[in-house]
């Protein structure tokens, strides 16, 4: 950037809607492949919005095991011809960097009708081999010194993050029993059928210090996905949607930091506020990526809930369930389906899943879990993690229609 010249900030997102939530197919493991969950979510689209497979013009895929194929192959399997194409795969932001690319192709008639679908496939210890693959952090730096995988990272990244701010196991438990309350009115989770007490939560078995077993997400198969078109459109077709008020990514932040403490929301978040016309206060469901509850924490600091290094504290007097059911004075709808620590994460789907629960939440459709009187969500994306730091975050507010 030329010296002098003032960084840009995103236009408005104006007559942008989303509609049509979808997710399916959670499973442990499943002898399907990815196509056939990104498929199958572009069937339910497309039977719950009535549309035919030539009114989807924009298609937008996020996925990690998609094997030889890619999107443009896809449309090939799928019989489908659209003018507008896009391959997301961000991990924990690829529903959130979709959305905005999708976004801009409706605004500017390169797309009419975007279908943004992630879908992954969880085959018997398919994850160990997506995990020793996913970088080149992986492959030199972690699994040869038997580090493999996600825990390893978020370890470092969640005893800094306890150590600089003094946050112990039980603020970081509020978190998850929260969310297996959310989750245990949310008929899709995969563990959902199961309570959570702080008390089980304290005493989990250790996994990798200073996380233990409920601290960390359950890699399973599954699909989400959502419709991106104009509001007239939506109106035209009948179809139930939500606004998007605001959104902007950062990739790479703070990277002078030596263990990842913030993200890059600090730096745009007070632009999506002031796009958008509200603050934090108007905020009636919080969606954060929760790969770990560390992680969640971390985002509901940065995108200016509370101040850097209050977020434990903030959660000691904060009412996090859907209902508000708590004895806490202060409420806030945080993952209200339980997020990954209780739906379970599908691979790069787990991107989506706030995005489409806020659909549903906005537009009346929650499947049994409805946040009474909800009109503005926020949503945040975090992904790609090397050995100390994940890469993307994204953030998106929503309003009621």
């Amino acid at each position: 950037m030329n010296a002098g010249l003032i960084p840009s900030r995103p236009k408005s997102y104006d007559g942008v809607v989303l509609a049509t939530p979808v997710s399916l197919g959670y499973q442990k493991q499943s002898p399907h492949g990815a196509a056939w969950f990104v498929g199958s979510a572009l069937r339910n689209l497309l039977q719950q919005s009535g549309l035919k497979k030539h009114d989807v013009d924009g298609f937008s895929v996020s996925s990690f095991s998609l094997g030889a194929d890619s999107t443009i192959a896809l449309t090939q399997h799928f019989g489908i011809s659209p003018r507008w194409l896009e391959e997301a795969p961000y991990g924990g932001a690829s529903g959130l960097l979709a959305l905005r690319k999708a976004a801009r192709a409706v605004q500017m008639g390169d797309a009419d009708i975007v279908a943004c679908i992630g879908g992954d496939a969880a085959a018997h210890r398919s994850f160990e081999f997506t995990a020793s693959e996913f970088s080149n952090f992986s492959i030199d730096a972690s699994f040869p010194y038997g580090a493999g995988g996600p825990n390893a990272a978020f370890a470092l990244i969640t005893q800094n993050y306890m150590q600089r701010y003094h946050v112990q196991r039980e603020d970081l438990g509020r978190i998850a029993v929260a969310q297996r309350y959310n989750a245990n009115r949310f008929p899709l989770a995969l563990l959902g059928h199961k309570t959570l007490s702080m008390e089980q939560y304290l005493n989990a078995r250790l996994i990798a210090g200073p996380l233990h077993l409920f601290d960390c997400v359950m890699p399973c198969a599954g699909a989400e996905a959502f419709l991106v078109m104009s509001e007239e459109r939506a109106r035209f077709l009948e179809i139930p949607y939500c606004k998007l008020l605001a959104a902007n990514e950062l990739h790479n932040s703070h990277r002078d930091d030596d263990v990842q403490y913030r993200g890059g929301w600090t730096d745009y978040v007070g632009g999506m506020y002031e796009l958008a016309g509200l603050g934090p206060e108007n905020i009636d469901i919080l969606q954060t990526y929760d790969d770990y509850p560390a992680i969640s924490m971390l985002q509901i600091e940065d995108l200016g809930f509370c101040a850097k290094g209050e977020g434990a504290e903030f959660v000691r007097r904060t009412d996090l369930r859907f209902d508000g059911s708590g004895p806490e004075k202060n409420k806030l709808a945080h993952n209200t389906s339980g997020g990954q620590l209780s739906v379970g994460q599908a691979g790069a789907a787990a991107g989506l899943l706030g995005l489409v629960e806020s659909i549903r939440q906005l537009t009346g459709q929650a499947l049994g879990q409805q946040v009474t009187g909800a009109q503005h969500a926020m949503v945040s994306g975090f992904g790609m993690i090397n050995y100390d730091r994940g890469l993307c975050s994204a953030a998106a507010i929503l309003g009621r229609a």
